[in-house]
């Protein structure tokens, strides 16, 4: 009785020690210096970001003796020594913290709401419109990404203190539509929408045209759906800056009742300045920005991978 030997190559031939199949998995196995190495930059750039965060929260705990006498060592890092929440209380006592949140709340939403309708809708019109002047356009758009907002402090507060309000009066000033409505509109997050816009297959648009859709139809129910994730990445990027405001809250806004948190810091600078209530402060308003990105981190980096690096 004679048997026959798989062929080589078949699908149950189990791959030997020098087959080609096996030296391929084998060169693709990293080495152990390279596994160390790359975990070891990895932790450091966890240290790099994480530290400061780690600062901040565990002098938030201490007071300010003990604040000044652990620098220097690495108990400043540690939950040691006189512990308590008193800083947080204090700082309660200190500001009106949680209208300055509601505040800032209302601001960020707002700003980001509308910055996502109205910079996908510019973007959707780059991207899947045809017309003269529209490379120019989008060029234009790009380049006002190099100017700082510190030169545009002072002529944007010129023109919103001549505009129109509701009630006939003239001037936005101290007012929630001064600290949102100039923010909507945004150079990066139209150019984001458009490059991700511009990756979906132009097909989907055809086939909806012949269902008879029109162009919002077919930008609300088909090209912004598409684009979860460069929503979430905008929505991260619009409400980062909104949330941070400082400047320009300082400038337009008089009554403590429209503050945002980070005008707020400026309290604790009067007087006796307390570094444990400005870290317990800043620990509280830091909440939301991590809570945020916890929330829509895959989708931020799934966007900025397929389309924030393309050319």
């Amino acid at each position: 009785m004679t048997t026959t030997s798989a062929p080589a190559g078949s699908a149950g031939a189990t791959p030997t020690a020098g087959s080609p199949s096996r030296k391929v998995r084998e060169d693709r196995k990293p080495g152990l210096g390279l596994t160390i190495w790359r975990y070891t930059l990895r932790t450091l750039l966890v240290l790099v970001f994480a530290l400061p965060l780690l600062f901040m929260l565990v002098s938030s705990l201490k007071p300010d003796t003990q604040i000044f006498g652990d620098i220097g060592s690495f108990a400043a890092f540690l939950p040691v020594g006189d512990i308590s929440l008193d800083n947080y209380t204090a700082v309660f006592d200190r500001v009106p913290f949680w209208r300055f949140m509601g505040n800032s709340i209302v601001i960020s939403v707002f700003t980001v709401g509308l910055g996502i309708l109205v910079n996908s809708m510019c973007a959707y019109a780059l991207a899947r419109l045809r017309f003269k002047g529209r490379a120019l356009i989008l060029g234009i758009i790009v380049a006002t990404l190099i100017v700082p907002f510190e030169t545009l402090a002072l002529p944007l507060l010129w023109w919103v203190n001549l505009l129109p309000f509701y009630d006939g009066s003239i001037g936005w000033m101290d007012t929630y539509e001064v600290q949102i409505i100039p923010f909507i509109a945004n150079a990066f997050s139209i150019f984001l929408f458009y490059q991700y816009f511009d990756s979906i297959p132009r097909e989907l648009d055809e086939a909806a045209r012949v269902d008879g859709a029109g162009r919002f139809r077919i930008y609300w129910k088909i090209v912004l759906p598409l684009a979860g994730p460069a929503i979430a990445t905008v929505a991260i990027l619009t409400f980062l800056p909104a949330w941070n405001q400082y400047l320009w809250p300082l400038m337009v806004v008089q009554s403590e009742e429209l503050r945002p948190v980070m005008v707020g810091i400026d309290y604790f600078k009067q007087l006796n300045t307390s570094w444990g209530q400005i870290m317990s402060y800043a620990s509280l308003i830091t909440i939301p920005v991590l809570a945020l990105f916890v929330c829509f981190q895959r989708a931020f980096v799934s966007s900025i991978a397929s389309s924030g690096v393309k050319g």
